[in-house]
C-alpha cells in the first residue's frame, strides 16, 4: 500500500539517519555507474542483505526520497539525488582533507571521511573547503610547510628545524612583500 501524502510529509519531517544518508550517497554513486540500480547493486556496495536494502528503500521511498517498488528498478528523486549529491560532496571535501593534507592512509581517509560527513555542519565544511583553498592558493613559502608537516609526522617535533624554516619564512615574506610594494609603486 502506498503512503498517503499526509503520512509522506510527517515522515519528511523527522531528520535523516547516518544510514539513511549513505543509502542515498551509495544510490547516487550506482546511477553514475550504470544506467539502472537494482537492490542488489545498493546490497553490494553497502554490503549488506537484499532484505535490509529493501526495507531501507521503503522508508525512503514513504520519505519521497526515492520512487521505489519491489522487484523494480530504483530512482531518485529530486530531494533524494540533491541529498546524495550533497553527502557525495562532503564525503570528498573530508577524503581529500585527510588523505591529502593530513597525510592519513586513503583506505582509513576514506572510512574516517564516511563518519565524519554526516556529523560537521554546513558552516564547519564550508570553513574547512575554504582552509583547503587558502593552504594550495597561499600557501607559506610555497608548498614546502605541507612538505614540512610530512616530515613532522614521520620524524617528530625538531625545535631547531622549526626556528630555521621560521627564519626562511620571514625572510621569504619580506622579499614577497617588498614585489608586491615595488610593483604597486
Amino acid at each position: 500500500m502506498m503512503p498517503t501524502k499526509k503520512e509522506k510529509n510527517k515522515a519528511s519531517k523527522k531528520p535523516l539517519t547516518s544510514v539513511m544518508e549513505d543509502y542515498l550517497e551509495a544510490i547516487v554513486e550506482l546511477d553514475e555507474d550504470k544506467k539502472v540500480v537494482r537492490v542488489k547493486d545498493i546490497a553490494k556496495r553497502m554490503d549488506v542483505k537484499m532484505p535490509s536494502v529493501s526495507s531501507m528503500l521503503k522508508t525512503l521511498n514513504e520519505r519521497g526520497l526515492v520512487n521505489y517498488e519491489k522487484y523494480e528498478y530504483v530512482e531518485l528523486t529530486k530531494s533524494g539525488a540533491d541529498i546524495g549529491k550533497e553527502m557525495q560532496r562532503r564525503h570528498e571535501i573530508l577524503n581529500r582533507f585527510l588523505a591529502d593534507i593530513l597525510k592519513i592512509e586513503p583506505a582509513v581517509a576514506d572510512a574516517e571521511a564516511c563518519k565524519m560527513e554526516h556529523a560537521l555542519s554546513s558552516e564547519t565544511l564550508d570553513r574547512l573547503t575554504t582552509f583547503m583553498e587558502f593552504i594550495q592558493e597561499c600557501p607559506r613559502t610555497e608548498k614546502s610547510w605541507l612538505m614540512y608537516f610530512e616530515e613532522y609526522l614521520q620524524d617528530g617535533r625538531k625545535p631547531d628545524e622549526c626556528c630555521m624554516r621560521r627564519e626562511d619564512f620571514i625572510r621569504d615574506l619580506k622579499k614577497q612583500v617588498e614585489v608586491q610594494e615595488d610593483s604597486n609603486s
